[in-house]
This record gives structure tokens, C-alpha cells and sequence, in this order.
């Protein structure tokens, strides 16, 4: 684009240079009077082809006045012998970005040796003129878009015909003022025409002078047009800042001129692109000239004022940030003064001194000598250090701590009580351990600190019962997990040398819930890690120690913190792998599991309900039976706790939440396509009445006979109310209208969904589990043994076979993916069976010369433990004397090589797999007696339980004589 620069310094020429055509027109044209009144150095019109400065338009060299110029311009004008129009022949050189108009001047780039030489010579042989011509675009190519240094590169490599197809016919009689090395400048005279090209290398063409059509000075259109560019042109300089100041003087001369030069001089210095100053260059009629250059001139002057615009809207924004900024600089001041604001560092310390103020008397005093030094090392401190932000970190959660502050705790029992059971059924262990807690605190007056560890496995509740605790205890409730921690970091804090260092987990809790004896609930605590950075169940030592947690020291606050008010509820799985140190100082509660009825209350009263609330669904809408939610809980869930029932129940209730909105749309379908008929033929007959029947889904024939025989009612009524009758059409119409309201009522009621046994698999799919029990009544050889999985209890049977009998050949072989253990405890109960056959039966000698298998399914299922020692014992025994043993019984316990029974583990999740396969006859070694009886109920119910200590008595109640007939007594 071409702009109008002034300078006095840059892109000076020779004095020679001067672009002018002749004296006397530069003397009379008001124009160059104009342009000579511009003092304070020379005019350029340069075009933004890319850099800026690749073609660069210069005009008169600025004077005192008009003689002055005319002296100059005579002066610099090269001398030459003919005139300009007598060269008929000129060398043709390229213009890529911009025409040459006449009376401007303007720098190109020569990179052709040939053609410089040439330019050379006609400057040296006193013909120093050339035609310039506008480089027409590429086929194909955007003369919008702006071209690279690449294009220029091409633009250079054009030579002969190519580079003579490409430049536009009409173009100026250019005077070579000087060149510069590969720079030559150019001074437009006239315009011109090719004719013909004359040779390639350098391009040479044969050209036509071109002149001005005739035109009358005096027209007034001519005047008006010619007035209207100089109006816009004076508008333009006004808004353009680098014309600002020649504004006054460029309209004082508006007087006499000349119209062509006007129109060349509007479209000069325009920002319009090559091709429309091409068009204003080639015309030859002024008048259209003219038209063609307001047209231009305009359009610079919307870009003004748009660049005007955005400038002030640019100042303004500024202007405006700086103003606020400063009133705000000065109401700062203006308060410093009046005593009303204090700066940063005081209003930090400020802030701290007012947090700490309330809890001063509770603070210890030790916290609160630490806390008056880091404030005055506050104040010393610079607010642009580093120590600056630890310290005011430090301070901040120094002072956010609740030093002092505990809540009012409950000791109503009864309501504890109460709120326990509204969250939880079952878990009497535990309850009775928060009241027990609940108790001794309010005896005392005060309560103190424990830790509690609720051990089982998972779904039974263990995470869910702390925030019930919390509740009934009046006490704020946090929460973490360390299951995989392996920071100690992460338990006692960083120290404060480390970036980004923070307190531990306590200390944040402390800060969260206010209190400093809130409910702490440490999840998972069996399954934590250890690493590079220590072993966080050593740090746990300190926190879990009622002894030592009472000054526990955080690495970050590095002050002791009074932790002994605090009730610590941790949870595991698996007790055994909580370390010894770590699970000697917690009280450990085991939460076996829940038992078949146990599970049956929690779904009814818990479950159900709060999945039917949160699907949406009203009790009247849906029916679970006790069957089904019994087979639910037999065949999909028989885990201990109830985190699978509940994923179950969630899964029957969202079906039945699809089925209850797709019969709603079918319904409301139906009404609408019903309503869209008219009254008159709006019957309902019988058929149509079962149609409907049929998309409610009803299960209950009864139901459907009694909804049919309604709607044959409503089809025997229904004519007689819709009967057209003349006298009394109104009435007629709004019992038409009363009945067709009844029947939509009527039919958008949905019927209930009921869940039975034989449809829950349309819910929940196939069965799971499948009975435990594999024999009605036990074989020779089989006898049913009782195990402890994950998942609470279940049978286990051992089988014995004869594999071949021969002299000398006893052996045992086992299978059955056994465990070390287990495989040991095999080698025990074969010498303990030889050992008690020997005594009952002396004359038999089976084990001597026989090789036997065991085998214990499932194969699939690894299993370990001493536990099924007296089973193995008894089912060696059952296939040596051919006899089997009490149908219905099940045992576990441990046996030594010379009969002993031991204590085993699992003796509610065993005595309820007894339960759930039927067994009426169960033997527990005589340790576990007191296990058995802290047993509620309704587990014990029904069992005829034998505890014994030694191998002998389990022989007599597996195989006496009363017993041995197989039969139940």
C-alpha cells in the first residue's frame, strides 16, 4: 500500500534527482505550490510490498515557495537532448508491487546483469529513459494475498517473451535519475502503450505515447468531481497522523489546478491495491480518472477513520488502567495516613493475632511462644523472600488449628443407641463397644481417646459404622485411607526446608473438622506399603499409641499436638497382616459377617429402600417377595457382607425402572392416538379393552379378568352417554367429555411390578452359587468338613477312595490344589487313623496294604490350613471300616499326631455354612466353646453342637453303634 512519509533523513537522494516533468508546469500547478509550501524535508511514497521498502514512490523535494521549487527542480532535471516523447524504443522494466504514475519517482531492484548493464548505458549514452510496467499476477493466483520473497525471486527470473506476456500494455515513461548499485531510481514522465516487443535479452519493446483525452477546464462536473477529491483528501490528512501537520498548510491551496494531476496525485498516495492504480493509471479520460481516484480516496478515508477508532478505543482502555491505578496508588497513601489500611506485612500479623486471640487461654503455651516468634520474624522479614512465604504459611496453619476446642459430646446412651440402628443392623459387637465407650465417658465427666480396629471382610459394614459412630457420639468424622501408602510423609508431615512442604494427615484433619477430638477413620490399614521414603506403620506407632499420641510430634509444625482426645477407628481385612507393634496397641473387634436373616432386614429396611429412592420409584409401584430376595441372597450373594446384595438389588430395580417407563409411553401413546379420534367414533368394545390389558404388563389373571369386565362396562355405558340428542347437545357433550377423562385415568394406572423366585432371573440372570452340598447322604469314605473363605464360610467335603491293595503297598496320594499346610495335616490324619484302627480294630490291617487317594474338591479352588485334620482323620477311617458316617454331620479342628483336637478360627462363618446346607450335627474342638457361645440366637438355633478335645470322642459320634445305622436322630 502506498503511504505518505515524510522524512528529512532517511532515503536521501542526489540533489540530482528530482522528479519533474518540465519547469514551466512546475511553477503554475497549484499542486507543486502545495507541495513546495510543505517545508521540513522530502516527501516519500513508499508501497507495503512485504519489507516496506522494496518500491519506494518519492515526489518533489520541498521548498520555500514555488520559485524556489521550480529553481531546484530545473537545477536537478537531467539534461537531455530529445524529448521524452521522441523514444519510441525503450527498455521495459517490471514492476511487481505498484505502478509508476507521472510526477513521482520511485527505487526498483535491478537483479538481471544484462539488463542493468543496459540502463547503464542509455543513463551514460544521455538516454536515460525506460518504460516501466505493472507485472501482471500469476494465472490462478489471489491478488489479495500477500506474496513472500519467493514470489519476488520469480518475478526476477523472468526474462524474454515470458516476462513480455506478463506485463501490463499500458505503463510510464520512467527517467533513470540514478542507480545504485543493483537500485535504480525511477522518475515518471507520460504514460505508455506497448506496441510490439523489439528483442528478448534485455526486453526491449516499441511503445506508444499516450495523452490525455480533451476535456473542458470550466465544466462543472469536471470541478465538482476535482472539489470532492481534494475535500476527501483534506479529510484523510486530517485523520492520518503522519500528514497531521502539513493538514493547514495542504488547504490553503485549493485554488487553481490541474484535474489529471490531482487524479494521479489521489491514487498515489492511496492504500488501494496494484490492480485498481493499474486501472487509474491506463485511464485516459480525466473525468473517469477523477471518479476512479474519489472512489479510492474514499475508501482510504473509511480505513482513517477505522484506524482512528480502534486507537482511541486502544488509548481510552489504557488511559483508563492507568487512572484506576493511579486513584488506587492514591487512596493507599491517602489511608497509610489517616491511620485507616497498613500495609501487607501488618495486616498479615494482624489477621494471625485475631485468629489466635479466642483460643489464647486453651493454647498451650508453648505453641503460643512459638507463634509470638514467627510473627515478629514476620515483621522483620522482607515480603519479596523466599523465608517470607514459609513463615507466613507456617504461621497459617499454626493459627488454624483448634488448640483447645472440643465439641459436646453425647453420653445418652439410648439415643447413641437409637442412632446405631437406624444405620445399621446387626453388628452387635461394635455397638456394644461405642456404648460401653459411651459409658465409661460419662461416668467420668470426660471422654478419652481410643482405637478401635474393625476387622472382617468386605460389604459387612466396617467403613460405613464410623460415620454412624461419629454421629452417636456428638464428634466431627474424618476420613483417609492409607492402603498403599508408603510415605511417612504422608502420616508426620514434611519439614519445612522442602518446597511445597505440608503438615500430615492429622494435622490437615484437625484443620478440617475444627475439633480437636473429632472421629478419625484410618481405612485399610492392613494394606500398607513401604518404600524408599520409610515405613508408615512405624509412624503409626507414635499416632496410634494412647501413651505417646498425647505430645505427637509433626515433622511440618514441628510442636507437640495433644492427640489423646482423638477416637482413632481403623479397618481391615485381614488382621494378620497389620504388623505386631501396630495391632498390639488397637483393640481389634471382628465383624464376622452377616448370617441369612441378618442380610434379609438389611435389604428390606436399607437396601431396597434407599435404591428405590434413588431410582425413583414409589413402594406402591413395585413388589419383592421374601422368596425372591431369599434366592437372591442364596444363589448371587453369599458373601459376608452386603455390598454384592446391594449391587444386585441396584440392578433389579433399574430394570424394573426401563419397564415401568416404557409401559408409561406405550400408555401414553395409546391415549393419544385415542384422543385423536373423534368422540363419535371414539367406542371402546371388549377387544380393545383387552389390548390395553395386555401393555400394562399385568402377571395376575385375576386382575386382568376384573379389569376386563370394567372396561366391558365402560363399553356398554359409553353409548348411551355419547347418543347425539338435539334437544340438550350440551350436556351431552360434557358427559362425553367426563367419561373420556375416566377413561384415561383408568388406563394410565400401571400395574404393579412383582419380583418373584420364578422371574428373578429375567432380572439378575443365572444363579452364581449352587447348593454346597454335594450328597443327600455321605458315602463310605466322604465326610462333609467345614471351611473359611473371604467370602464367610462354606462345606467342604474330603474324599477317600481305594486306589489297589496288595501286600505292603499302603500309600496316600492327595489332590486337590492343597496348600503346605494342608498337605501336612493329610500326613497327620493317615498316622492318626492307623493309630485308631489299630485300637478298634487290631484284626484289620487296610492301611498297611493299601494305597489310598484324597481328595478334597473343588480342584479349581486353592486351600490351606489345619482346620480339616479331624475330617481327613474320620474320612481315612470311614473307608478302612466301610462304614459311613452320621448323615448331616459336619466337623473342623485341628488333630495332633496323638489325637488332640485344637482350636480353630471361624466358628460363626462355619456354623452358618453348617446352617445353609442343612446340617443338623456339628463337632467344634472344646476351645472354641466360648466362640460358639457369644453366637447370637438365631444362629445356634436348631444345631446340635459337640465340642471335644481329643480324636476318640469324634470317633464315637461318628461311628457308634446308634450312630452307625446312617439314620437321624
Amino acid at each position: 500500500m502506498l503511504k505518505l512519509i515524510l522524512s528529512s533523513s532517511v532515503h536521501r537522494l542526489p540533489q540530482t534527482v528530482v522528479p519533474t516533468l518540465r519547469p514551466a508546469t512546475l511553477s503554475t500547478s497549484p499542486l507543486h505550490k502545495v507541495l513546495g509550501s510543505l517545508r521540513g524535508g522530502r516527501l516519500f511514497f513508499c508501497s507495503g510490498s512485504g519489507d516496506g521498502a522494496d518500491a519506494e514512490a518519492k515526489v518533489v523535494e520541498s521548498g520555500s515557495g514555488a520559485e524556489e521549487s521550480q529553481t531546484k527542480a530545473s537545477s536537478a532535471i537531467v539534461s537531455t537532448n530529445p524529448r521524452p516523447e521522441d523514444y519510441l524504443t525503450v527498455l521495459a522494466l517490471p514492476l511487481p508491487h505498484r505502478p509508476l504514475f507521472p510526477g513521482f519517482y520511485m527505487p526498483i531492484y535491478v537483479k538481471d546483469p544484462k539488463l542493468l548493464a543496459a540502463l547503464q548505458e542509455s543513463r551514460e549514452r544521455q538516454a536515460p529513459y525506460a518504460g516501466a510496467f505493472l507485472l501482471k499476477d500469476e494465472p490462478g493466483s489471489d491478488p489479495s494475498v500477500v506474496t513472500g520473497s519467493d514470489a519476488d525471486k520469480n518475478v526476477y527470473d523472468l526474462k524474454g517473451k515470458e516476462l513480455f506476456n506478463r506485463l501490463h500494455e499500458v505503463g510510464t515513461l520512467a527517467q533513470i535519475s540514478s542507480i545504485h548499485g543493483d537500485q535504480v531510481i525511477l522518475i515518471g514522465h507520460r504514460r505508455l502503450r506497448i506496441a510490439e516487443m523489439v528483442s528478448e535479452d534485455p526486453l526491449t519493446v516499441k511503445v506508444d505515447h499516450l495523452k490525455d483525452k480533451a476535456f473542458n477546464r470550466d465544466d462543472d462536473i469536471i470541478k465538482a468531481t476535482s472539489f470532492e477529491v481534494l475535500s476527501t483528501l483534506r479529510d484523510v490528512l486530517k485523520t492520518s497522523s503522519l500528514w497531521r501537520d502539513q493538514v493547514q498548510t495542504y488547504t490553503k491551496h485549493i485554488g487553481d489546478f490541474t484535474q489529471p494531476r490531482l487524479a494521479d496525485f489521489g491514487a498515489a498516495i492511496s492504500g488501494a491495491n496494484k490492480l485498481q492504480c493499474q486501472q487509474v493509471l491506463e485511464e485516459l479520460d480525466v473525468y473517469k480518472r477523477l471518479n476512479l481516484t474519489l472512489e479510492l480516496v474514499k475508501k482510504e478515508m473509511e480505513i482513517s477513520k477505522i484506524q482512528e477508532s480502534i486507537a482511541k478505543a486502544i488509548e481510552e482502555k489504557i488511559s483508563g488502567e492507568q487512572r484506576r491505578y493511579l486513584l488506587n496508588e492514591q487512596l493507599k497513601a491517602i489511608k497509610k495516613e489517616l491511620g485507616l489500611e497498613t500495609d501487607d506485612k501488618t495486616a498479615l500479623t494482624g489477621k494471625f493475632r485475631e485468629r489466635i486471640e479466642p483460643k489464647r487461654e486453651k493454647c498451650p503455651p508453648h505453641v503460643l511462644q512459638v507463634i509470638d516468634e514467627e510473627l515478629t520474624k514476620l515483621q522483620l522479614l522482607e515480603a519479596s523472600s523466599s523465608e517470607f512465604s514459609v513463615t507466613r504459611n507456617y504461621l497459617d496453619w499454626l493459627t488454624a488449628l483448634p488448640w483447645g476446642e472440643y465439641s459436646d459430646e453425647n453420653f445418652d446412651v439410648t439415643r447413641a443407641q437409637k442412632i446405631l440402628d437406624e444405620d445399621h443392623y446387626g453388628l452387635t459387637d461394635v455397638k456394644d463397644r461405642i456404648l460401653e465407650f459411651i459409658a465409661v465417658g460419662k461416668l467420668r465427666g470426660t471422654s478419652q481417646g481410643k482405637i478401635i480396629c474393625l476387622s472382617g471382610p468386605p460389604g459387612v459394614g466396617k467403613t460405613s459404622i464410623g460415620r454412624s459412630i461419629a454421629r452417636a457420639l456428638n464428634r466431627k468424622f474424618f476420613r483417609f485411607s492409607v492402603g498403599g501408602l508408603a510415605d511417612v510423609a504422608e502420616i508426620k508431615g514434611h519439614r519445612r526446608t522442602y518446597i511445597g512442604a505440608m503438615p500430615g494427615k492429622m494435622v490437615q484433619c484437625l484443620k478440617n473438622v475444627g475439633t480437636a477430638n473429632p472421629l478419625v477413620l484410618i481405612d485399610e490399614i492392613d494394606k500398607l506399603g513401604r518404600g524408599h521414603a520409610g515405613d508408615p506403620a512405624s509412624a503409626l506407632l507414635e499416632l496410634l499409641d494412647p501413651e505417646q499420641n498425647a505430645n505427637f510430634l509433626d515433622h511440618y509444625l514441628d510442636v507437640p499436638i495433644d492427640l489423646s482426645k482423638v477416637l482413632f477407628v481403623c479397618t481391615a481385612n485381614v488382621v494378620e497382616m497389620i504388623p505386631n507393634p501396630l495391632l498390639d496397641r488397637m483393640e481389634v473387634v471382628s465383624i464376622a459377617g452377616y448370617i441369612t436373616d441378618e442380610k434379609m432386614h438389611i435389604a428390606r429396611d436399607y437396601l431396597e429402600k434407599s435404591t428405590r429412592e434413588a431410582c425413583g420409584i414409589k413402594p406402591e409401584q413395585v413388589e419383592m417377595t421374601d422368596a425372591a430376595l431369599l434366592a437372591l441372597i442364596e444363589n448371587y450373594c453369599r458373601e459376608a457382607g452386603v455390598r454384592n446384595l446391594q449391587k444386585h438389588i441396584e440392578k433389579i430395580y433399574r430394570k424394573i425402572a426401563l419397564q415401568l417407563v416404557r409401559q408409561g409411553e406405550t400408555i401414553d401413546a395409546t391415549i393419544a392416538s385415542a384422543q385423536s379420534i373423534e368422540p363419535k367414533n371414539a367406542k371402546v368394545d371388549f377387544d380393545e379393552s383387552v389390548q390395553k390389558e395386555s401393555l400394562l404388563g399385568s402377571s395376575n389373571p385375576e386382575e386382568r379378568d376384573e379389569t376386563s369386565e370394567e372396561d366391558d362396562k365402560v363399553q356398554i355405558d359409553l353409548p348411551a352417554e355419547q347418543s347425539p340428542c338435539p334437544d340438550n347437545q350440551s350436556t351431552d357433550n360434557e358427559v362425553a367429555k367426563e367419561s373420556e377423562e375416566d377413561k384415561e385415568t383408568e388406563t394410565k394406572t400401571i400395574e404393579k411390578v412383582l419380583i418373584d423366585k420364578p422371574n428373578l432371573n429375567d432380572y439378575v440372570g443365572k444363579p452364581v452359587f449352587h447348593a454346597d452340598r454335594i450328597y443327600d447322604q455321605t458315602p463310605t469314605g466322604v465326610v462333609m468338613g467345614l471351611a473359611w473363605t473371604s467370602m464367610g464360610g462354606s462345606t467342604l467335603y474330603i474324599e477317600t477312595t481305594l486306589i489297589e491293595e496288595g501286600e505292603g503297598k499302603g500309600a496316600l496320594h492327595v489332590t486337590g490344589q492343597l496348600g503346605d499346610v494342608m498337605k501336612e495335616s493329610t500326613q497327620i490324619a493317615h498316622t492318626v487313623a492307623r493309630a485308631i484302627l489299630v485300637e478298634k480294630e487290631p484284626e484289620n490291617p487296610f492301611f498297611a496294604n493299601s494305597k489310598i487317594h484324597l481328595h478334597v474338591p473343588a480342584g479349581a479352588t486353592p486351600k490351606d490350613g489345619p482346620s480339616a485334620g479331624c475330617t481327613m482323620t474320620t474320612s481315612l477311617l470311614s473307608l478302612a471300616m466301610k462304614k459311613p458316617v452320621k448323615k448331616d454331620l459336619a466337623m473342623t479342628g485341628e488333630v495332633t499326631l496323638t489325637g488332640k483336637v485344637l482350636p480353630i478360627g471361624g466358628v460363626k462363618e462355619k456354623t452358618i455354612a453348617a446352617r445353609r446346607s442343612e446340617v443338623k450335627t456339628i463337632i467344634f474342638p472344646s476351645a472354641n466353646r466360648r466362640d460358639f457361645d457369644e453366637l447370637a440366637s438365631n444362629v445356634k438355633e436348631g444345631l446340635d453342637v459337640h465340642f471335644v478335645d481329643d480324636y476318640r470322642q469324634i470317633f464315637d459320634l461318628a461311628f457308634g453303634d446308634d450312630l452307625s445305622q446312617n439314620v437321624e436322630n
